[in-house]
C-alpha cells in the first residue's frame, strides 16, 4: 500500500472503498430514484421520503431535516461513534489496510483504549458462557433457564451466560481468567467487569447472575445485564457506563431486534430483559428494552429510524404508569407516534403470552391508547374531574403540550384537551387557574419576555453575564450581539456594557443600574444563591463557561448557516435546477464540516 501522509488521505481512501449505498442501505430501506436512491430518513420521523442518497457524489442528503454528509458523517452520527472509530469500522468492512501511525497519539490512545474495553467484554462473554454449560456451575442457572421455559437456541442467540455463586467457585472468577488472557485490571475496572478492593486486588461485579450481554449497534458487546439467581438485591444490575457504554443512548435487544422492527415499522418497549427474552422465545422478536433506566430521549430517536410508531408495553401497576407518563415529553419532542399497551393486573409479558400466546400480546398492541390520551385518562382517574381536579389536570397537561415539537400539534392538543375538561383554550395559554386565587392581570407577552422565562440556554448566558461581567467584550468578539435577540436579555446586556469598565468585575454594581422590580429581584437571587463553584474554583469555572458560551454561539451561527442554505436547497429542488442544489449541498457539506470539526 502507498505511504499514506495525512489524515485527509486516510479519510478520502476509506470514503474511496465505501460504498454509502451499501452501507446506508443496512440501516435505511433505500429504493432507486432516477441515478439516487431515496428513503424514509433516519434522523428525523416522516412519512413521505425525504431522504437521498447520491451514489455518484457519495453523500447523502434529507430535503425535510436538512442532515447531510459522507458515509464516514452517517456512521458517527447514527451509531453515536467518534471519527477514529468510524473510520476504523468501515476501512475493516471494506478491507482498506488504515495506518494507524496516521492518527493523532490522542486518538491512538483513545482508538486502544476502546479496542481494549471491547475485548474485555468478549472475552467475559466466553467466560459467562462457558461457566453456564458447566457441569456443576452452572447447573442452577440452567435449571433456571429451562424452567422459564427459554429454549437453547435463544442462549445461544442471545449469547446468555452465567456469573458464578462465589462459594461455589471464587470471588474473583472472572478476573483471574481474563487477567490470564494478558487483560490488565485497570482494564477490568473500566470496563466495570471488576471492582478495587480497597486493600488491593479485585472482585467481580457481578456474581450469581444469569448474563446478558448489551450490544452497540456494531454487534460489539459494550456492557452486561445481570439477573440475580435466586434471592437477592438489585434483582437487575447493569454494568456502570463507560467510554464504550452509555445506558442513556443503548437499548437491549435493538441491535438483534432491528429488521424485525423494520419489517414491522412498529416496536415493543418493555421493562426488563426477560421480558424481552421471553416474548423473542414466542416469536414476537420486534421488543426492545431500556437498561435500567426510564426510557430517554435518546432511546426514542434512535427507535425513530426503524418504524412508524412505538408501543409501550408495561404493567398495569403505579411503576408502569410513572414510566409510561415520564416517556411522553420525549415523543412529543422527537415528534414520533407512541401508544400505550398496559398489561391486566397480575400479568408480565412472560405470563400474559403463555396464557394468550403471541395472538393476545397483539390484540393488546392493537388496542394500546395513544400517548395523549393515556395521560389524559391517568390525570382524570388520579384527580377527578372537579373545579380543583382540572386545576391539577392542566398544570401537568401544559409541560406535555409545551414539549410538542410542531406548534400545529400544540394547537390540535389544547382544543382536545379542552373539549374533553369543558374549558377555554385560555386556561392553557395565559396559565390563568380554573379555581384559585385571583392573579394579577399581566399581557401574556411581557410575561414571556422576563428574565426567568428566557430559554435555558440564553438564560444560562445571562446569568453568567450578571456574576462575570468581565467577560462581556469576550462573548460580543464572538458573536453575542447576533446570537441574542431576546428583548429582556438584550436589556441586561446593555446595562452591562454602560458599567465603567473598571467596575467589570464586580458584578454587584450591576444594582446601580435602572433595573425595574422583577429585574432587581432576579439579580438580587442570581447573586446572593450558592455559586456552583467553590471559592478556589471560581476563575477555572468562568474560564470554562465562557469557552464553552463562545463554542455554542459558535455552532448556532454555523447552524443557522446551514439553516439558510436548506432553504436555498429546498428552492432549487422544486425548480428541478439539479446543478444548483449540487452546489448548495457542497456548501452545506462544508459548513458541516467546520461545525464538527471534520
Amino acid at each position: 500500500m502507498a505511504f499514506i501522509s495525512t489524515r485527509e488521505q486516510v479519510k478520502n481512501m476509506v470514503k474511496d472503498a465505501a460504498d454509502i449505498v451499501q452501507v446506508i442501505g443496512e440501516h435505511v430501506e433505500l429504493k432507486r430514484a432516477g441515478t439516487r436512491f431515496s428513503g424514509l430518513c433516519p434522523f428525523h420521523n416522516e412519512k413521505t421520503p425525504s431522504f437521498s442518497v447520491n451514489p455518484q457524489g457519495q453523500f447523502f442528503h434529507c430535503f425535510g431535516c436538512g442532515e447531510s454528509g459522507d458515509v464516514l458523517a452517517f456512521v458517527m452520527k447514527y451509531h453515536h461513534l467518534e471519527f477514529p472509530e468510524a473510520l476504523k469500522i468501515l476501512a475493516q468492512k471494506f478491507s482498506v489496510d488504515l495506518p494507524e501511525r496516521q492518527l493523532s497519539e490522542a486518538e491512538q490512545e483513545q482508538l486502544r483504549r476502546r479496542e481494549t474495553l471491547y475485548a474485555a467484554n468478549e472475552a467475559a462473554v466466553v467466560v459467562y458462557q462457558r461457566c453456564l454449560r458447566h457441569p456443576q456451575l452452572g447447573r442452577a442457572a440452567r435449571a433456571y433457564l429451562e424452567q422459564r421455559g427459554v429454549p437453547s437456541a435463544i442462549i445461544d442467540q442471545y449469547r446468555l451466560g452465567y456469573a458464578p455463586d462465589p462459594e461455589a467457585s471464587s470471588w474473583s472468577y472472572l478476573a483471574e481468567q481474563l487477567v490470564a488472557k494478558g487483560l490488565s485490571p485497570e482494564t477490568l475496572e473500566s470496563a466495570g467487569l471488576a471492582v478495587r478492593k480497597e486493600r488491593g486486588g479485585q472482585y467481580d461485579r457481578f456474581r450469581s447472575r444469569i448474563m446478558f450481554p448489551i450490544t452497540d449497534m456494531t454487534g460489539r458487546v459494550v456492557a452486561f445485564g445481570g439477573r440475580i439467581l435466586g434471592e437477592g438485591k438489585p434483582k437487575y444490575m447493569n454494568s456502570p457506563e463507560s467510554p464504550i457504554f452509555n445506558k442513556s443512548r443503548l437499548l437491549f435487544g435493538l441491535h438483534q431486534h432491528r429488521e424485525a422492527i423494520r419489517r414491522q415499522r412498529r416496536s415493543l418497549v418493555v421493562e426488563g430483559n426477560f421480558d424481552l427474552l421471553l416474548l423473542a422465545v414466542h416469536g414476537v422478536d420486534n421488543v426492545v428494552a431500556p437498561l435500567g433506566t426510564a426510557l430517554t430521549r435518546d432511546h426514542i430517536h434512535s427507535l425513530r429510524g426503524y418504524g412508524d410508531e412505538v408501543v409501550l408495553l408495561f404493567d398495569a401497576d403505579a411503576a408502569g404508569l410513572k414510566a409510561a407518563m415520564r416517556s411522553i415529553p420525549f415523543f412529543l419532542a422527537e415528534q414520533v407516534d407512541g401508544r400505550v399497551a398496559l398489561l391486566p393486573p397480575g400479568h408480565d409479558p412472560d405470563t400474559y403470552v403463555r396464557s394468550e400466546g403471541p395472538a393476545g400480546i397483539a390484540s393488546l398492541v392493537e388496542k394500546a391508547r395513544p400517548l395523549a390520551e393515556f395521560a389524559f385518562d391517568t390525570l382524570v382517574r388520579e384527580h377527578g374531574l372537579t373545579l380543583a381536579g382540572k386545576n391539577k389536570i392542566i398544570a401537568e397537561l401544559k409541560p406535555l403540550i409545551a414539549e410538542a415539537a410542531d406548534p400545529a400539534q400544540q394547537g390540535l392538543m389544547v382544543a382536545h384537551f379542552c373539549e374533553k375538561l369543558g374549558v377555554s383554550p385560555g386556561y392553557f395559554k395565559t396559565g390563568q387557574a380554573v379555581l384559585g386565587k385571583k392573579q394579577p392581570l399581566v399581557s401574556s407577552g411581557a410575561a414571556h419576555q422576563g428574565l426567568a422565562s428566557l430559554p435555558k440556554q440564553i438564560r444560562d448566558l445571562v446569568n453568567f453575564l450578571i456574576m462575570f461581567p468581565e467577560f462581556l467584550s469576550d462573548l460580543k468578539a464572538a458573536g453575542l450581539d447576533e446570537i441574542v435577540q431576546e428583548p429582556a436579555a438584550v436589556r441586561i446586556i446593555s446595562l452591562l456594557d454602560q458599567l465603567p469598565k473598571e467596575q467589570a468585575g464586580q458584578p454587584e454594581r450591576l444594582l446601580a443600574a435602572p433595573l425595574d422590580f422583577e429585574e432587581r429581584a432576579y439579580v438580587v437571587k442570581l447573586l446572593t444563591d450558592t455559586p456552583p463553584f467553590g471559592h478556589d474554583e471560581k476563575n477555572d469555572y468562568a474560564q470554562g463557561m465562557c469557552h464553552s458560551l463562545v463554542g455554542w454561539m459558535q455552532s448556532i451561527r454555523q447552524k443557522r448557516n446551514g439553516a439558510d442554505l436548506q432553504l436555498q436547497i429546498q428552492e432549487a429542488e422544486r425548480l428541478g435546477n439539479t446543478g444548483l442544489v449540487m452546489e448548495l449541498v457542497r456548501q452545506k457539506l462544508e459548513v458541516g464540516k467546520k461545525r464538527t470539526g471534520l
